[in-house]
């Protein structure tokens, strides 16, 4: 899949390479983006000359999840003769990548966008960036592995927290709660994510990727597992008039109004 034809720019400086979403005004997320970042990424694993990664989205927004607006499966379904490839499968594909990423994280980081960040090693954002994991808000399950990433990253109870209420948080908070490790000015965000790349990048990279891999050890399955499980019951959610409710609420800038049916 061409990179560039799905939205997706690469960029090379030195040992660091830079992955830029530009899909505007919303850099939102489907399954042939997830595709060609996976591409991507495994590709630049069996390049010696890149030692890290940066992730980052053009304009105003990193990631602002799935577009529900255009169909009722978001993007998230497997294309017509590849059954079981869902987005989610494609997505696990990049927990099973060998380079370190550094997420950087100017703006909007929602749903399936907060997975993307979350998938990342380090996430470098700023006050203005805006977290939310809006899934039970739109009347479904969460999705693209947050159950198992988030809690690990931030804990149990803040995650649960983030889930329950589909609550939108800015950067100071992310902070807090160590979804952000490094806030800077707005302006300086992806300057200061492709830094704290170059400094990876100085370290051997046979050492960087073996303790990655430590750290990491068991991640790539179990992401396989939860967003196995995320999927299924997303797919009969998907079939409550709760979502029909939660997607036109969404539309319409307004609260939902659930009836648990």
């Amino acid at each position: 899949m061409d990179a560039t034809s799905s939205g997706l720019h690469i960029d090379r400086d030195g040992f660091v390479a830079t992955l830029t979403i530009d899909r505007p005004p919303n850099n939102h997320i489907d399954r042939p983006l997830v595709v060609a970042l996976a591409e991507a990424l495994e590709a630049l694993d069996t390049d010696p000359t890149c030692r890290a990664v940066v992730l980052a989205g053009a304009g105003k927004h990193f990631c602002a999840g799935a577009d529900f607006s255009r169909g009722d499966s978001g993007g998230l379904l497997s294309p017509e003769g590849q059954p079981g490839r869902t987005l989610y499968r494609e997505a696990a594909r990049l927990m099973a990548t060998k380079k370190p990423i550094v997420a950087s994280i100017q703006g909007a980081a929602i749903g399936a966008g907060l997975g993307l960040a979350v998938v990342a090693d380090f996430r470098i954002g700023c006050a203005e960036a805006r977290f939310s994991a809006n899934f039970t808000r739109l009347g479904f399950h969460p999705g693209f592995g947050l159950s198992f990433t988030l809690p690990r990253l931030i804990g149990q109870q803040q995650a649960a927290l983030l889930f329950y209420t589909g609550r939108r948080i800015g950067g100071e908070e992310a902070l807090r709660i160590s979804l952000l490790d490094q806030m800077v000015a707005q302006d300086a965000v992806l300057a200061t994510a492709q830094a704290l790349a170059a400094e990876i990048a100085q370290s051997s990279p046979a050492a960087v990727q073996s303790v990655r891999e430590t750290m990491r050890q068991g991640m790539a399955e179990a992401f396989l597992f939860a967003t196995s499980r995320e999927f299924e019951q997303q797919s009969w959610q998907r079939g409550m008039s709760d979502f029909e409710e939660g997607r036109r609420a969404m539309a319409e800038r307004r609260l939902p109004d659930f009836k648990g049916r």
